[in-house]
Order: C-alpha cells, then sequence, then structure tokens
C-alpha cells in the first residue's frame, strides 16, 4: 500500500499536518458508535458475538471451540520457524528483559525518628491482555508488540498474560506469533482480534476470564475499544472506592 507524503518546512505548512493528525487521532462518532455497539454484542452473547465477528471480518466458516490456541499448536508452530528466525526472537526478548529488568521499580520502607515507617509498596496487576495486530490478514502479526508487552508485563511480576490476535484466513495464527509467544512462556493465546477482542479481555466471555489492563497497538476500532475499557476501569475502581 503506498504510503502518503508531506513535506514540512515550517509554520506555515502546520495546517494540513494538523488537519492528518486529527483525522487519525479522534474517533468518529460513526466508529465510536460502532464500537460501542460491538462491546454491548460481545457483553450480552459472549463467545458467539466473537465467533460471528471473526467470521465476517477475519475468515469464515470459523470453529468457535478453537478460539483458544492449544499447548500442542504452540509446539508444533515452534519446530515449523526457521533456525535463524528463532535465533532473532530469542535475541530481541533478551534484549528487551535486560532492559526492563534495569527499569523495575521496588517497593520500598524507611523508619523514622518518631516510629513511623514510609515507603511504597510496588505490585503488578493480577492479569494483562496483550494484543497484537495481524498485518495482512494475520500474515504479518507484529512481534515486537508481543514481545514489547508482555515481557515488561512479566518483569513486573503479572502471572497472567493473555494473548490475543486475528486469525488468518484458514482460522490459524502465523507460527512466528506462536514461537514468539512460546520464548516468552506465554500460554493463553486466542485467535480474536478486532474491537471484540478488546471487550473480551474486558468483559470477559465463557471462555477468555477478563484482565486488568489491556496493552498494544491497533486500528482505530481497537483503540476506541481500549479507550472505552480504560472509562469502564476507572467507574469499576471508583465504585470499589465508595
Amino acid at each position: 500500500m503506498p504510503c502518503s507524503r508531506m513535506t514540512v518546512h515550517g509554520p506555515k505548512d502546520f495546517g494540513p499536518l494538523r488537519t492528518l493528525l486529527a483525522n487519525r487521532e479522534d474517533a468518529s462518532g460513526d466508529i465510536a458508535e460502532q464500537v460501542r455497539a460491538i462491546i454491548d454484542a460481545v457483553a450480552d452473547r459472549g463467545d458467539a458475538a466473537l465467533v460471528d465477528y471473526t467470521e465476517r471480518f477475519d475468515c469464515a466458516p470459523f470453529d468457535g471451540t478453537k478460539l483458544a490456541v492449544s499447548a500442542e499448536e504452540i509446539d508444533a508452530a515452534r519446530q515449523t520457524v526457521p533456525d535463524a528466525d528463532m535465533a532473532a526472537i530469542v535475541e530481541a526478548a533478551d534484549n528487551i528483559r535486560s532492559f526492563h529488568e534495569r527499569q523495575k521499580e521496588q517497593s520500598w520502607f524507611v523508619p523514622a525518628a518518631d516510629g513511623t515507617t514510609l515507603g511504597q509498596i510496588v505490585s503488578p496487576v493480577d492479569a494483562a491482555g496483550c494484543y497484537v495486530p495481524g498485518g495482512r490478514g494475520g500474515e504479518t502479526p507484529l512481534l515486537s508488540s508481543l514481545l514489547m508487552n508482555a515481557i515488561p508485563a512479566q518483569v513486573a511480576g503479572v502471572e497472567r498474560i493473555v494473548v490475543v490476535s486475528p486469525p488468518r484466513a484458514d482460522g490459524s495464527l502465523n507460527p512466528h506469533l506462536l514461537a514468539a509467544a512460546s520464548v516468552c512462556g506465554v500460554t493463553e493465546i486466542y485467535r480474536v482480534g478486532g474491537a471484540w477482542a478488546i471487550a473480551a479481555l474486558a468483559r470477559g466471555t465463557a471462555s477468555i476470564a477478563p484482565v486488568d489492563v489491556i496493552a498494544g497497538p491497533g486500528n482505530m476500532y481497537v483503540t476506541t475499544a481500549k479507550a472505552a475499557f480504560d472509562r469502564y476501569r476507572g467507574h469499576r475502581h471508583d465504585r470499589r472506592s465508595e
């Protein structure tokens, strides 16, 4: 797909640039309305809605009993990835882990002279969701999205890490994606993408238990769904504090 080109020499050229960025960042009312409908459908119909949207946008027919990727599929996929590619994935994962190990925040406590104790407790969330865009029809998933979101979560101590990514036309996930997940030690993977995957992570379905935070890039529909999840999570926390 050809890329748009824009030359900016100074402030006089900022107008068209602002227009371009505004169009990319702001979800239109139509998109927001569609995303709300998707979230409502997933909340009402759960896995059945995930299957319907997947068949409509990614692959048809789609076997709803195979939303989750099995351990055998992950192992088999890893065996099909060329050694050179595996080496590159492992090297990237090691570098990312090394960086974030140094970045990790620590809990600390300091006793004061009056007998009180000052400090902070740094604790991980229970579950994190990683959205991995599928690229062209699921054929070119963003492995970096998986590595750069799952590994920091592991370093932080998150016990449950969930990966979602849209399937290819035949209902499978790219073996490189599954190989990258295996390198990270991530085993909970679902072949579902789009705003409906975000809704499933946020609200939960029979197959996918909800998570506490969702990371990873996506198109405007995915981004809008993530923003809706953030508002829902904030409202839920506000209610808990009452």
